[in-house]
């Protein structure tokens, strides 16, 4: 079992930025693709970006790209979101989840692990 823990939300203006983290002891993370997703009331989950087991690969929702980047340091055993140019459509419940394979994918199906999450909430 792969415990994983998401950091760094909270509530910011428009156009502000936000770093979330998602942080493991799992010895093996950095074998494992890791994605964002995030929920909004009401709203069914969604993918919001990934990374490949080393860093290679990285895909993103059409909605982020340009503002949001996904990158990881293996070493410290944490993937990490950069989150620009915040709109309040980005509010949601951020969630980290990590893919055994290593390959990076959009599909929710796809993740074995899910961390509790994180609440980013953006004011307009």
């Amino acid at each position: 079992q792969v415990r994983l823990v998401e950091y760094g939300g909270g509530l910011v203006q428009a156009g502000d930025s936000l770093r979330l983290s998602c942080v493991t002891s799992d010895r093996t993370f950095s074998k494992y693709a890791v994605g964002w997703f995030r929920q909004a009331p009401g709203k069914e989950r969604e993918f919001v970006t990934a990374v490949s087991w080393n860093g290679g690969t990285t895909y993103y929702a059409d909605s982020v790209k340009g503002r949001f980047t996904i990158s990881r340091a293996n070493a410290g055993n944490t993937v990490y979101l950069q989150m620009n140019s915040l709109k309040p459509e980005d509010s949601a419940l951020y969630y980290c989840a990590a893919e055994r394979r290593g390959s990076a994918s959009s599909a929710m199906r796809e993740y074995l692990y899910w961390g509790q999450g994180t609440q980013v909430t953006v004011a307009s």
